[in-house]
């Protein structure tokens, strides 16, 4: 058991009782699945409105569970991630970057500067349902710690295939090059960089989409033989850069366009593509083994899809390293001028507190107990996830951890179901914001700037409503005030600097 976690109290402080009667007893432990696409933007597949995109799976997905349209993440990776496995803000947790493949600071820093590591002093929710008599397992990107000490073999996972240090794969094709633990620090292997960790080489060529699949697979089947329920955590790399994708679907996609003139990237597409088969052999496998009525599914992305053109000047190209420097031509041949995606109606896109950067797709799926082919508008964050699993089957909240997140399993029983209206918070090392209702502030660190837009009417953030609603801005910022009191004991992080 872990110690406990000494947080700052504070009035205003979001935490949960899970007093409502659980969707299920605890003694029919139903499996979890969380599958987690890495830069998937809200517009990224054919359930949320992409015509350009082919994810056919993903559509049998959402007609057989509920789709959510108002839920959020953190802007960037590690800060989501850390937020699923805690309950957590990012505030709280103190990851607001994507640091944590950098070696640990021996300090503990507080927002805006990042943590770069998943505290293990966290009893994370791999934790509570390994304590609770599931069989755990993460497969794919981690990127909450580069040390073996912050590893997901530390952090309650009993079967772990990852590789460090991962803000992006190993590689995306076998051989990957990564070496067993006990080396913190990447070498070089013919030009490339290497990795340590548990992934292994497959036959050359092997695409590690496909490859985490099959090893989630070969976990599902393990579980089922060995009689016990089990938690299955397939957190892909794709679609994050460097861009692996296989040339076959790329071709197609390069010869193919967007009615609506948004999309156009067929790497991007490609890669989409991959990652939709892997959904669908996922849940192929659950109804071979008759798993798919007990077994719970979560899918979602871990912030908003990149919008930024990531092609190299000359000058930075002459600067890259063999491997990078192939896939920057690549990158010209088949998506030359183009961002990895659009988040269009939705502005910017990753690493941003807009929408674009923070609204992610969530699609949850539990045949008989989830109604089929449902929408519901509750505005949910990826930190309401653990507690929300914990409501469904009927464990308590622990102790030794704080929840900024509320359950809304409500809303899987009533995808019409309203949640209470609460601030959802979100921590950046640029900025922060807070949606409240229908209104949503931002404001940022370095200038002391506040912009204020409601989203009913704005979704798109094009108008600017601060100095028209000065009192709206008055109380959201208080609202933000009293978060970062609440889960750093800073008030001054929010103040101008003199």
């Amino acid at each position: 058991m872990k110690k406990t976690i000494v947080t700052f109290a504070a009035a205003l402080a979001v935490s949960t009782v899970l007093t409502a009667a659980p969707i299920t007893r605890a003694a029919d432990k139903p499996n979890i699945v969380l599958f987690l696409v890495d830069d998937m933007g809200w517009m990224d597949s054919t359930p949320y409105g992409s015509k350009y995109y082919e994810t056919p799976q993903m559509e049998r997905f959402a007609k057989e569970g509920v789709r959510f349209t108002q839920a959020y993440a953190q802007p960037l990776c590690s800060p989501t991630r850390a937020s699923i496995l805690t309950g957590q803000t990012a505030a709280r947790h103190g990851i607001t970057a994507p640091a944590c493949h950098t070696p640990p600071r021996k300090d503990v820093p507080l927002p805006p500067i990042t943590r770069n590591y998943l505290d293990p002093a966290h009893y994370t929710l791999a934790e509570a349902l390994r304590d609770a008599g599931y069989r755990t397992g993460h497969f794919g990107k981690w990127h909450l710690g580069l040390v073996q000490e912050h590893w997901p073999e530390a952090q309650g996972f009993e079967v772990a295939f990852h590789a460090q240090p991962s803000a992006g794969p190993p590689s995306y094709f076998s051989p990957y090059l990564v070496f067993p633990s006990g080396v913190d620090k990447p070498r070089i292997v013919d030009g490339y960089a290497t990795s340590t960790g548990t992934i292994t080489d497959g036959p050359k060529g092997e695409y590690i989409t496909d490859r985490l699949t099959d090893e989630s697979i070969r976990f599902v089947r393990e579980s089922k033989a060995a009689g016990k329920p089990f938690f299955l955590n397939l957190w892909h790399y794709a679609v994050h850069g460097p861009w692996g994708h296989k040339e076959e679907y790329t071709r197609e996609f390069a010869k193919k366009k967007d009615p609506t003139g948004r999309q156009a990237n067929p790497i991007m597409a490609s890669m989409l593509k991959s990652v939709d088969e892997s959904l669908g052999r996922l849940l192929d496998e659950l109804d071979r083994l008759e798993l798919t009525r007990n077994t719970i599914v979560i899918f979602s992305s871990d912030n908003g899809g990149n919008t930024r053109n990531v092609e190299k000047s000359p000058e930075e190209r002459a600067k890259l390293s063999r491997r990078f420097r192939e896939l920057d031509e690549d990158w010209r041949k088949w998506a030359p001028n183009l961002p990895p995606t659009s988040n269009a109606p939705l502005r910017d896109g990753k690493g941003s507190l807009y929408e674009g950067g923070t609204r992610v797709s969530l699609m949850i799926r539990w045949p008989g107990k989830v109604p089929a082919g449902t929408t519901t508008e509750a505005v949910v964050h990826s930190y309401d996830y653990y507690p929300t699993l914990l409501e469904i089957l009927g464990l308590p909240k622990p102790r030794q951890q704080t929840f900024d997140g509320i359950s809304f399993a409500s809303v899987l029983r009533d995808p019409a179901a309203a949640l209470p209206q609460r601030p959802i918070f979100i921590a950046a090392q640029n900025g922060c914001s807070v949606r409240l209702g229908d209104w949503k502030l931002y404001r940022d660190y370095k200038a002391y700037a506040f912009e204020l837009y409601n989203l009913k009417d704005d979704l798109s953030e094009t108008t600017d409503l601060a100095a028209k609603h000065p009192e709206k801005v008055k109380q959201l910022e208080a609202l933000l005030m009293a978060h970062f009191v609440a889960t750093t004991g800073i008030p001054r992080t929010l103040k101008p600097k003199k």
